[in-house]
């Protein structure tokens, strides 16, 4: 009983914050505006945390090592842009193809019943959303079947094969009335279009539509770990021998875990075309997986909380503070030192001083609302008592 009136407090915690958070980001992007380094970092950590949180489940809770997250990043930011692209302007975005072999566009269809608006735009949006992420979770089950009978770095090298092997057929010439080949799928849908005119002015909302995905997947995410599927991947985790000994069917949920995973790496695809505003073969290298691993790492492996503070940290260092480093000031002091690629090189010491310091990750394998428990007393005080 106990427990559960702890569990139910974290999750209203966790309720509130993130409201909370999203109320905030509203309020600051309407009152200072849309442009600035800080909402190019809310919007980016938005969707590298949701892709670091699908990493993290797979390598984190259920201990098997995946590389193959940037192919399926790759996988949703595609479905997402095919099916999104306007009716009316495929012909110049694929204007090297003659056209789309995709005829339809989903805002388009949804425009056509309840007409031109934002609802029709929301409805396509996330309908090609959630698309990107079964598409991506489909590839996973297909490649899962041989894949998952490997381990260890046997697994890594075979989902990270998967994700170059992806990446190259997409930029296959063959498949350009698809994928339109080697160039850029551009015109589509971004989070400025949830820009609400007004006739007093613009409501703006390019900043709370990413956050706000996130935090729904994460909410999933979070219900899936502390329900019997969770706790199954866990053992799984822990010792495979002592889990199926236990009854718990290794390969299916294996495969439910991998899928899981690849759905939300998937969304995140989708979400990262939204916030490049073009989706484009090349940009999804290994050096992308990499970086999310890191994130994984430098959060705690096995904490989600951890993978959400880490991934804006992150972003924040990379794409924000740090930026002075390479254009010859920062924090008002001018050197020589400070030139294209010095950046680079202080971050990368940073993020080794947090590796040396924090073994575990930022939140080991902790949450926030763990901090908020009453700890145990210790064994002198009860004495004393």
């Amino acid at each position: 009983m106990l427990e559960k009136k702890r569990v139910n407090t974290g999750a209203l915690l966790s309720l509130f914050g993130a409201v909370a958070a999203l109320a905030l980001v509203i309020l600051l992007e309407n009152t200072i505006g849309p442009t600035g380094q800080l909402f190019t970092v809310l919007k980016k950590g938005a969707v590298y945390a949701l892709v670091a949180v699908s990493m993290n489940l797979l390598n984190g809770f259920t201990g098997l090592f995946s590389l193959g997250q940037a192919g399926f990043m790759l996988l949703g930011a595609y479905t997402y842009a095919i099916l999104t692209v306007p009716v009316a302007a495929k012909d110049t975005v694929y204007y090297l193809y003659g056209g789309s072999a995709v005829k339809f566009s989903l805002p388009d269809l949804f425009a056509g019943i309840f007409g031109d608006g934002m609802l029709s735009l929301t409805l396509g949006v996330l309908v090609a959303i959630v698309l990107g992420g079964l598409v991506a979770a489909f590839f996973a089950w297909l490649i899962g079947l041989p894949v998952l009978r490997l381990k260890s770095d046997y697994l890594a090298i075979a989902t990270l094969g998967f994700a170059e092997i992806i990446r190259a057929v997409f930029q296959w010439q063959a498949l350009g009335p698809i994928t339109n080949g080697a160039n850029m799928i551009t015109q589509i849908p971004t989070f400025s279009s949830f820009n609400i005119k007004t006739e007093s002015g613009t409501i703006y909302l390019s900043s709370a539509f990413p956050m706000l995905i996130m935090i729904l997947c994460l909410a999933v995410i979070v219900m899936l770990i502390n329900s019997s599927y969770g706790r199954a991947f866990k053992a799984i985790r822990e010792d495979e021998i002592a889990a199926e000994a236990m009854g718990i069917n290794l390969p299916h949920h294996k495969m439910l875990s991998f899928c899981i995973s690849s759905f939300f790496a998937g969304v995140g695809g989708a979400l990262f075309a939204m916030y490049a505003s073009n989706a484009q073969a090349m940009v999804y290298t290994s050096t992308m997986t990499y970086e999310i691993l890191l994130i994984v790492v430098i959060g705690g492996i096995g904490s989600i909380s951890g993978s959400v503070i880490a991934t804006f940290l992150y972003v924040a260092c990379s794409e924000w503070w740090l930026r002075g480093l390479d254009s010859g000031s920062f924090l008002g002091i001018q050197s020589d030192l400070f030139r294209n690629g010095f950046r680079m090189v202080v971050f990368s010491v940073v993020i080794m001083i947090v590796v040396l310091f924090f073994r575990r990750g930022i939140m080991g394998d902790r949450e926030i609302t763990d901090l908020f428990k009453k700890r145990p007393r210790k064994a002198a005080k009860e004495a004393v008592k």
